[in-house]
């Protein structure tokens, strides 16, 4: 579903990636880790169609996206520090926005069911403007997923969430893989990555250090480990 080849991504002087090879098949739940400025969100960008590469080549769902940007896009739902999202709009008229843009049909039967999944359905015709950090974090993941996207992008997804909405958002993430999706997550936290993650890669430096399956991997040691390559 995701194929990267030689992947390098150069800001002046500065390599962020640095030839990465990553194949991902459909239905893979993959945790991308590393430290700041890994390279991280500078690959979840050029995946998701917003940043183009200096070379190599991404192919998703067997399309490239220099080529086929649109229909790459309509198989993406992307999460990025930046949630998006219209803060003189109202929850439910954001995803109402965002429905159009997909074509959804039955879309208020899918918007309502996410806010409830995410426990914003009392919130939904309040503006976003006056919605938490976490609030404002899980309407966003519930755009990128409202579409059923083939392919979820999702960079530091749990930032700003309390206990009670990681574990709703870990729900939605799994029932998405469960139906098929493919997900590829950033974040800083190993114990996650390592919980949800059916393989785990880090990245050093702009270069793809460790790809290992979750079962190959020993919890109790991987801090160590990653400690090792990352230092």
């Amino acid at each position: 579903m995701i194929q990267v080849r030689n992947l390098t991504k150069s800001f002046g002087t500065r390599k962020a990636l640095v030839g990465v090879n990553l194949d991902i098949a459909a239905g893979e739940f993959v945790a991308l880790v590393g430290p700041n400025g890994a390279g991280k969100t500078t690959l979840l960008r050029i995946l998701a169609t917003l940043s183009r590469p200096t070379a190599g080549s991404v192919r998703i769902a067997g399309l490239d996206p220099m080529k086929a940007g649109e229909q790459v896009r309509r198989r993406i739902g992307f999460l990025s520090h930046r949630t998006l999202l219209y803060d003189d709009l109202t929850a439910v008229q954001n995803l109402r926005f965002y429905a159009r843009m997909y074509d959804l049909p039955a879309a208020d039967d899918r918007i309502a069911a996410l806010l409830a999944q995410v426990g914003l359905t009392g919130r939904r015709d309040d503006l976003v403007r006056t919605f938490s950090r976490g609030m404002q974090q899980r309407l966003a993941v519930v755009r990128a997923v409202l579409h059923r996207p083939a392919v979820l992008l999702l960079d530091e997804p749990f930032t700003g969430l309390d206990p009670n909405a990681a574990q709703s958002l870990t729900a939605l993430l799994t029932a998405l893989a469960d139906e098929g999706g493919t997900v590829l997550f950033s974040t800083h936290n190993l114990e996650r990555g390592l919980a949800l993650g059916q393989r785990v890669v880090v990245l050093r430096r702009g270069r793809v250090v460790y790809d290992e399956p979750r079962s190959a991997i020993a919890p109790e040691s991987f801090g160590d480990v990653y400690r090792s390559l990352t230092a």
